[in-house]
């Protein structure tokens, strides 16, 4: 291999290298990020679990509301009822009174949100029996049998209607010792049925150590029960309730469930158990409502269903139990509905917070399952949505590490603005169109997360490139120029490429001569004055200021950075520094007492540009034969008396809109093949210019065919027109080959040997 070709190799394995230790200064943190969000979200925290409860909260508020199916209602004991019957407990006839009316009233089921545990203390019997123990003897004449014990009344009203009790499952042992002694309940009506491969397994659902139950004989005449507890998520607001808990190994069902199989005839109850991919259950619980077909509910692995609230508070219609008892109520209000008989009066503390509404009565969580059931609309959660949770959650966090490692902060903002929207967007849709609960939290704050961190991280590191960048730079770059490499760091090659540039040597001449006539004080003085607009204008044409070599100035364009259309702003540039000379040369008259001329060269072509020189001092600069080249052009300005000389290269890639000149083929020492060059006129070729330039190139052809007495006519011709050095010069050349003819190897090459 050789030098050239290794040390470019070389150049690009360290490119290659500093990018890679880059990316992994971006991507290692990116990738722990996502690994603790994955880590959070498999463990569920209990803040995680708090917020993913307030998302689940907006994204049912949003969720829109169907009609109703008109086959709930809630009989509820309000302030208006207690005003007018009585303070809660009411003695136990007043509660047959209304199940009595609701019966009446042709209700096909209607379960009870309370439990009798206590027997009737207002019960005539009772108080006779009462007041015996303290001696004091006491009858109820006239008093029918059948209203001597108003627990006996209540269950004589039970016995024949289409009624289910309540009651509530205790869980702390302690607490559910006297509970569990003379507690029978009704039969758990409920078919346990496992798919192949759940056999198995035990049930997940909650089990209960004891019960508080409606008194025996209600239970014996009413055979139709229900537990009404709930479980508020750690905030206190209802968003599951179970509709199955185990007790004594077996599963009853909710008094949303039993009174839901007790509207339909009891034509079959299924919790229906099957293993899941993820090692876990399946569960659901499946009702036959006869002509209304199969419900399938689907239940989490403890047994409860996600409440899909219809609305806040009093969503359901609400009839005043004692406009029920008084018969007020219109037949078609209650005819064939389902209905709970809950209360929403304050004092009786029976007020639940939904993510609707902050005071709802417990009654509705009931109304809402039985809604959910008859409209077969259920929101589910499953462990499928879990896990799709947990895909996501890792995807957006290496999805925005990698757009951070490769793209601009400011445009991952707006990417990973896009692609939050579209998974809150996801989520909005699964739940209003799929009915199927996705959380957008997880991948979200995997999403934030990563982007928070990795533009701080990226930013330290930027800054840091950014301070190398400016104090590599600032000195010998455009502000605009090093402005684009802060941007675009990646471009920046510092260790040596292979680029086509512009390159422009300038020089003043005879400065020994002048700085002769200076003090030490004003050479230094001049030169800041003449080089300081200089190096402004090569900096303003994007060009890439090199070195000051005395006197002298080293420019190039299109390195570090590409500079779209170069030899232009190359050409453009000398032409500005000239027309800055002559104004400054007024200043330099007044002051100093002379003039300076200058001699620029340029010249385009490849070569190797980077950073160069020793371990301890190097600089960048470019390197190369075209190099030299421009420089020995700039030392020939003064052999032709002129102010600007460019190679045919450069003349050819300059553009339109310049008038040049050629001047000559000319073999510069050190160099093996001649090169055409040219300098630019002041004025349109359409006018006297033409003329003269028209005559100049026939005075060259003449001069190249050998045909020096034809070319000398015409160059002293030309040398009476302003600025005519040039003629003169070819005018002696003509005179020296008329007197010492150059033989027949002649090709109009004019070689020299000087530099």
């Amino acid at each position: 291999m050789s030098r050239k070709h290794k040390t470019g190799a070389e150049s690009g394995f360290w490119a290659r290298l500093r990018d890679i230790r880059l990316w992994l200064a971006l991507f290692l943190p990116g990738l722990a990020v996502t690994a603790g969000m994955c880590f959070v979200h498999w463990s569920q925290p209990g803040w995680l679990a708090f917020l993913d409860y307030k998302v689940y909260d907006v994204l049912l508020r949003q969720r829109p509301k169907p009609p109703l199916s008109g086959r709930v209602a809630v009989v509820d004991i309000d302030e208006k009822t207690l005003a007018e019957v009585g303070q809660w407990p009411w003695p136990r006839y007043q509660t047959a009174l209304l199940l009595g009316r609701l019966k009446q009233y042709g209700a096909s089921a209607v379960g009870m949100d309370m439990v009798f545990s206590e027997p009737d203390q207002t019960s005539p019997e009772r108080i006779r029996r009462q007041l015996g123990a303290l001696g004091v003897d006491m009858d109820f004449t006239g008093l029918p049998e059948g209203l001597r014990d108003n627990d006996r009344l209540l269950a004589d009203n039970l016995a024949g209607g289409p009624f289910v009790l309540g009651y509530f499952f205790i869980f702390d042992q302690q607490d559910s010792a006297a509970a569990r002694e003379g507690c029978p309940l009704p039969p758990p009506r409920l078919t346990v049925r496992r798919a192949p491969g759940a056999a198995d397994r035990p049930l997940q659902i909650s089990q209960a150590e004891g019960a508080v139950c409606p008194l025996p004989e209600l239970t014996a005449s009413g055979r139709w029960a229900g537990f009404f507890n709930s479980f508020p998520d750690q905030d206190n607001i209802v968003r599951w309730v179970p509709l199955t808990i185990g007790y004594k190994g077996a599963p009853y069902p909710s008094l949303a469930a039993a009174t839901l199989m007790r509207a339909f005839g009891d034509k079959g109850a299924v919790l229906f158990v099957e293993p899941n991919p993820y090692g876990g259950q399946d569960m659901s619980l499946r009702l036959d409502l006869g002509e209304m077909g199969m419900r399938s509910i689907p239940l989490d692995r403890h047994g409860r269903v996600l409440l899909d609230y219809r609305g806040p508070s009093r969503t359901f219609p609400y009839i005043s139990a004692v406009d029920v008892m008084q018969g007020r109520v219109p037949q078609e209000e209650l005819a064939g509905k389902i209905v709970f008989v809950g209360t929403s009066a304050r004092g009786l503390q029976d007020v639940r917070a939904t993510p609707l509404d902050q005071s709802c009565p417990g009654v509705e969580a009931h109304a809402t399952v039985a809604e959910m059931v008859l409209t077969d609309r259920f929101l589910r959660h499953p462990i499928d949505g879990w896990y799709i949770e947990l895909l996501l959650t890792g995807l957006f966090g290496l999805w925005v590490t990698v757009q951070m490692m490769f793209t601009r902060s400011l445009w991952v903002g707006a990417s990973a603005l896009l692609a939050g929207a579209g998974m809150w967007g996801v989520s909005v849709w699964s739940m209003n169109a799929m009915d199927f609960h996705l959380s957008p939290l997880a991948p979200l704050m995997a999403l934030a997360g990563n982007f928070t961190l990795l533009t701080f991280l990226k930013f330290l590191l930027e800054e840091r490139q950014k301070r190398f960048i400016q104090s590599a730079f600032g000195h010998y770059l455009s502000p605009a120029v090093v402005d684009q490499i802060v941007a675009q760091p990646d471009r920046l090659t510092l260790t040596g490429e292979e680029k086509e540039v512009s390159v422009l040597f300038s020089d003043v001449r005879g400065f020994t001569t002048i700085s002769e006539k200076l003090s030490p004080t004003q050479v230094v003085a001049l030169l800041h004055e003449y080089l300081t607009p200089m190096t402004r204008l090569v900096t303003e044409h994007s060009g890439t200021l090199d070195k000051f070599i005395g006197d002298a100035v080293m420019a190039f364009w299109n390195a570090p950075l590409d500079v779209p259309g170069h030899p232009r702003q190359a050409v453009l540039t000398a032409l500005d520094m000239l027309r800055e000379l002559d104004r400054l040369n007024q200043w330099f008259k007044a002051r100093y007492g002379f003039e300076i001329s200058i001699g620029i060269g340029l010249h385009l072509g490849s070569v190797r540009v980077g950073n160069f020189g020793s371990e301890d001092l190097f600089d960048y600069t470019i390197i190369g034969d075209n190099v030299n080249l421009c420089s020995r052009l700039e030392g020939l300005t003064k052999f032709y008396h002129q102010r600007l000389l460019v190679t045919q290269a450069m003349r050819a890639a300059a553009g339109e809109g310049f008038t040049w000149q050629e001047v000559d083929r000319v073999l510069v020492k050190g160099k093996h093949e001649p090169v055409t060059i040219y300098t630019l006129r002041d004025g349109a070729p359409e006018g006297g210019l033409g003329g003269e330039l028209e005559r100049w190139e026939k005075g060259l052809a003449r001069y190249r065919e050998g045909s020096f007495p034809e070319a000398l006519e015409i160059f002293e011709d030309l040398g009476r027109n302003p600025g005519g050095d040039l003629y003169g010069l070819y005018a002696e050349r003509c005179r020296h080959y008329i007197a010492n003819p150059p033989g027949q190897e002649w090709t109009g090459v004019y070689e020299h040997t000087s530099k």
